[in-house]
């Protein structure tokens, strides 16, 4: 029996989303390749997540070049009233996969959504956020797209995705920003330098992917992918930092035992304990995943506890960027 979650406020523009949210990404994409798929099980545990009460389901129209999307439209269909839906857009890829960049212009963005509405077979989504920055388009146009597309009743709430304090200001001077998704765990903190305190002041909720460090902190990771995983190629995970990072898990590890849980739960736990605005997205593709990741929603945790953790791995704690080099220049920090 799967705990049934609490909701919360994400962002002051009257958003009400779950606890924690569903990162649907991996059933499709980026750790897999789609031989190896399993839709079924994917589907499957999208329903559970919604039996759950999981209300926060997020992908991106170029999730295995809208595999992901229509996925998740046909594991929602007929559940769509219990359905938050967050999509990302503007990464482009080519017919293997490759990345190509980012297009925001409006125009590309009315193409995207367009798309997106029919893949997913909703007439609306909830909340909708450029992947990344696109360095060709101000923030301003982008952002004055998507306040058309509220207005036409085809989006309900801006979001960001993965960009500094400078954009989000400039973003929500536009038009209220509700979220801003970027990855935030125990082993990714640089939110906390001032990511985090900005959107505090505007009021803008953080959805946190990546709170399980791209399965790093599961202690389940040895720096063997199959074909198709894009984390042997991501510093995090490579030589000296791998051997440096997993030195680190199995202290979380440690500590897990003492709590009687798992680290993936702590992990979890340590994130949700940052702030109620603080959103966790669990990305999973296996029921049984979710099971064991919702145990968090059990783990209590004192100040003592966080405390520990606090000193245990500071911002800085784990080795290499967390993306490949080329991507991080995409990315917030």
């Amino acid at each position: 029996m799967l705990p049934i979650v609490k909701m919360h406020p994400l962002g002051s523009q009257g958003l009400s989303v779950s606890e924690v949210g569903f990162g649907a990404m991996g059933i499709s994409d980026i750790y897999t390749s789609s031989a190896r798929r399993d839709d079924a099980e994917g589907e499957a545990t999208i329903g559970a997540a919604l039996d759950a009460g999981i209300n926060l389901i997020n992908t991106g129209d170029f999730y295995g070049m809208g595999h992901n999307e229509m996925l998740v439209g046909r594991a929602i269909a007929g559940r769509r009233d219990q359905v938050i839906l967050s999509v990302k857009f503007g990464a482009l890829r080519d017919p293997k996969g490759g990345w190509l960049g980012y297009d925001t212009r409006p125009a590309a963005i009315k193409n995207f959504i367009s798309y997106s509405l029919q893949r997913l077979g909703v007439d609306h989504i909830d909340l909708y956020q450029p992947a990344r920055l696109d360095p060709n388009v101000p923030i301003e146009e982008t952002v004055g797209a998507i306040a058309q597309l509220i207005k036409e009743g085809k989006v309900k709430y801006l979001g960001l995705s993965e960009v500094n304090p400078e954009i989000i200001r400039r973003a929500h001077a536009i038009h209220p920003v509700s979220a801003l998704e970027i990855e935030y765990s125990l082993a990714s903190r640089f939110i906390e330098r001032e990511i985090r305190g900005v959107c505090r002041e505007l009021g803008i909720g953080i959805v946190a992917y990546g709170a399980l460090s791209r399965g790093l902190l599961t202690g389940k990771v040895n720096g063997k992918f199959e074909r198709g995983d894009f984390r042997a190629f991501t510093p995090r995970f490579m030589g000296a930092n791998l051997t440096s990072n997993l030195s680190y898990v199995g202290m979380l590890a440690d500590i897990a035992i003492e709590k009687g849980c798992t680290p993936s739960q702590l992990a979890i736990a340590w994130l949700m304990a940052q702030g109620d605005d603080i959103i966790p997205l669990i990305g999973t593709s296996k029921r049984s995943r979710l099971a064991e990741n919702l145990g968090a929603l059990q783990v209590r945790l004192s100040t003592a506890d966080l405390a520990l953790l606090d000193e245990a791995f500071p911002d800085g704690t784990f080795q290499g960027d967390r993306y490949p080099t080329a991507a991080m220049q995409s990315v917030a920090g």
